[in-house]
């Protein structure tokens, strides 16, 4: 068994930022966080469950749940989803609260930006459309052969994309905490 040092927990339990300044504290700052990841929670939460329901979408009008399905894809935006945009934000926003804890060149800032980057677009390009397209076959003709190849496409692009998403979460939130 490999020994314990003292100073080694001890530097767990005082957390550093990553210039070596203590972390932020105080309740604007904690607002700020709360909001920050919450708003992560939401947005992406929110594109895991689109998955789920493209899932359950799949199986037909008179597959148990179609109720749901029908209401989940109801004409408009998911405006969960554009949670998303308050996640640079409420960042940014840390960053400002900071005083100078962290800088907007550190590389966890950089690396959590461009994964969210790169979420947003799998978001808009790929996650929003293909909804928009299932909100409008729910609506009009769900249960229309003609239209089934393009309903399974579309749910298909969106549960992929869902995956995508889970792996950019769950990567930005170990940079954030860890804080490389």
């Amino acid at each position: 068994m490999a020994p314990v040092h003292l100073a080694g927990l001890l530097g767990f339990a005082r957390p550093m930022a990553a210039t070596g300044h203590a972390v932020p504290t105080g309740p604007l700052y904690s607002t700020l966080l709360v909001a920050h990841v919450l708003c992560a929670v939401v947005g992406f939460g929110a594109m895991v469950l689109t998955a789920v329901q493209a899932g359950r979408a799949r199986r037909g009008p008179a597959a148990p749940g179609a109720a749901t399905v029908r209401r989940y894809f109801g004409p408009g935006p998911n405006v969960a989803g554009r949670f998303l945009y308050g996640v640079p934000v409420f960042g940014f926003a840390l960053l400002a609260a900071a005083g100078g804890a962290f800088d907007a060149d550190d590389g966890f800032v950089v690396l959590g930006l461009s994964m969210w980057l790169a979420a947003v677009l799998v978001a808009e390009l790929v996650v929003w459309p293909a909804e928009r397209r299932i909100q409008a076959v729910i609506a009009e003709g769900w249960g229309d052969p003609a239209a089934a190849g393009a309903l399974e496409r579309d749910c298909r692009r969106v549960m992929g994309a869902a995956g995508v998403l889970v792996v950019l979460f769950v990567a930005a939130t170990v940079v954030m905490i860890g804080k490389p």
